[in-house]
């Protein structure tokens, strides 16, 4: 029986599976321990990549900055032990993609030494931006899966009339328990990072939900939470309870719009390992550089919840936990509905990394051979977000991108339900995922095309305004020559002309000067002999 008094309400769809949970949770969580080699991926979350601020060789500190956000939407990562950096470069990491990513390897000293932290203990009064700037600063990022920035959440936009904050431990996929033991054994941290995330939306409303099959969790919450104001509320198990948008429809009856987000209907959604992180990056000043992830699966013989380093190879994990695979088991980053297979056990756990499942065939849901769709209509009954999975398989099988668009493919949370239920077992969400990724390869293609053809038009358009400048040039310097010889040619003139008019005036005066001699001899009285005897 749900015990609260907050009316729930329903999502659509959903299915009711077994948990697969006590195996993992009958253990305390243990330390992982410190691996030889740690991997530092520069992008572990939604954004511009981290940029790296070490080089080959520097000794680093656990806790040390190595890689600066890389933009707005971005998050810095942090050297999670004590050690000497051996390679920056680009390495497998877990993804869908499979794509390699740039990544920081360095070699454990064994020491773990910490970098000076800074403690703020008066946090509870602390101005909001400090709080939000710790948080930034720390690396913090969505640990329930998305990975998306955490102080970027916390920061909503201007118009967002922001007025409930909801707290998600509903950790709905079978296996995974690695958010019901840090509820079990740390509810303070995880009441405390509550506060200061309602501290700084400022909301007046704050509740923590988790499913029902949770009964220590959900006392130790309680009790964390007596006084604080912040309510915590036990929701029915079924999967997919702990997605972002199933949450915010059980809790407040609220549907967050298609394509759209939780601010646009007042509510910021946080994930409890998330909360946690924010205490201790507030309060002691670490930043996000461990965190819990489960193990288990039918492959390992003591399944249980490990405080892991990021970037501590997964073989290290399974090392932990009496592993015995086989050729036919998989290793699976998350859970088996939502998770990310894995190519082998030498990948680095990332922020985003909540469990490692050793899964044996009997552990992976609806397995058998496809067979041809019958038209039953069970995806569609138990689809959480109201969609046509049917249509959309059949448009994505015929690379129909632009109407299976219209059937709101990126609304699709990839849950898993309909593969789930299909009694044909078509991997109908890797159709979708298929689907999705061409359209965003489309994009991208139809990106570069338009930024070609700019820069093409742009180059053009250089060109022409070069040749425009360039004949302006040769032109006004044609005039300046011309008007150039213009003048010296007149000048030449007007010297000629001065020296003919210098000349007459010379022989003018020349002539005056003859005519007064002239005259002088003629006045002067003229001498005879008579004069000269006397």
């Amino acid at each position: 029986m749900v015990a609260t008094t907050r009316k729930l309400h329903h999502f659509h769809g959903g299915v009711h599976m077994p948990g697969h949970k006590e195996a993992s949770t009958r253990l305390p969580v243990a330390a992982a321990g410190v691996p030889e080699r740690i991997v530092i991926a520069l992008q572990q979350h939604i954004g511009a990549p981290a940029e790296p601020v070490v080089k080959v060789g520097d000794r680093v500190l656990k806790g040390q900055m190595i890689g600066r956000a890389g933009g707005y939407v971005s998050a810095p990562v942090h050297a999670s032990s004590s050690g000497t950096v051996t390679a920056i470069e680009p390495l497998p990491v877990p993804h869908p993609s499979g794509l390699t990513i740039p990544c920081v390897v360095i070699e454990t000293d064994g020491e773990d030494r910490w970098v000076d932290l800074q403690p703020l203990e008066e946090y509870s009064e602390a101005d909001v931006d400090l709080l939000r700037a710790r948080i930034r600063d720390a690396g913090i990022v969505g640990l329930g899966g998305a990975a998306f920035p955490t102080a970027v959440k916390l920061t909503p936009p201007a118009d967002a009339a922001i007025d409930t904050l909801i707290i998600n431990g509903a950790e709905c996929e079978p296996y995974i328990t690695c958010d019901d033991m840090l509820m079990r054994e740390r509810p303070e941290e995880v009441i405390q990072g509550v506060a200061i995330m309602r501290r700084i939306l400022g909301v007046r409303e704050c509740v923590v939900g988790l499913e029902d099959n949770k009964p220590e969790a959900f006392r130790a919450l309680q009790a964390a939470a007596a006084g604080t104001g912040i309510e915590v509320v036990q929701v029915p198990t079924i999967y997919p309870t702990g997605g972002e948008k199933q949450l915010i429809k059980v809790l407040t009856g609220k549907e967050v719009p298609s394509r759209g987000i939780p601010a646009q209907i007042g509510i910021v959604c946080q994930n409890v390992a998330t909360a946690a992180a924010v205490y201790r990056s507030v309060r002691h000043g670490e930043p996000l550089i461990s965190r819990i992830v489960t193990v288990t699966g039918g492959a390992v013989r003591e399944p249980r919840n490990l405080d892991t380093l990021i970037g501590t190879p997964m073989e290290h994990l399974l090392g932990r936990c009496d592993p015995h695979l086989t050729p036919e088991d998989k290793l699976i980053m998350g859970g088996p509905m939502m998770g990310i297979p894995l190519r082998d056990g030498s990948l680095p756990t990332v922020k985003a990394t909540n469990c490692l499942l050793a899964a044996t065939p009997g552990d992976q849901p609806n397995q058998g051979q496809t067979m041809p769709c019958i038209r039953c209509g069970e995806c569609t009954r138990v689809c959480p977000v109201n969609l046509l999975p049917q249509q959309m398989y059949w448009h994505a099988r015929a690379r129909e991108f632009d109407k299976i668009q219209d059937y709101n493919l990126f609304d699709c949370i990839e849950c898993g339900c309909c593969s789930y239920v299909c009694p044909s077992h078509i991997p109908l969400v890797q159709y979708y995922r298929f689907a999705k990724t061409e359209i965003w390869d489309q994009e991208r293609e139809k990106k570069k095309a338009d930024l070609a053809r700019r820069r093409h038009e742009f180059k053009q358009m250089r060109i022409e305004r070069e040749k425009r400048e360039k004949a302006e040039r040769h032109k006004a310097a044609a005039a300046r020559a011309t008007a150039k010889t213009s003048a010296g040619k007149a000048g030449a003139e007007a010297a000629t002309d001065a020296d003919k008019q210098a000349a007459i005036q010379a022989a003018m005066e020349r002539a005056r000067a003859k005519r007064e001699a002239a005259a002088r001899a003629e006045a002067e009285p003229k001498k005879t002999a008579n004069d000269a005897d006397a």
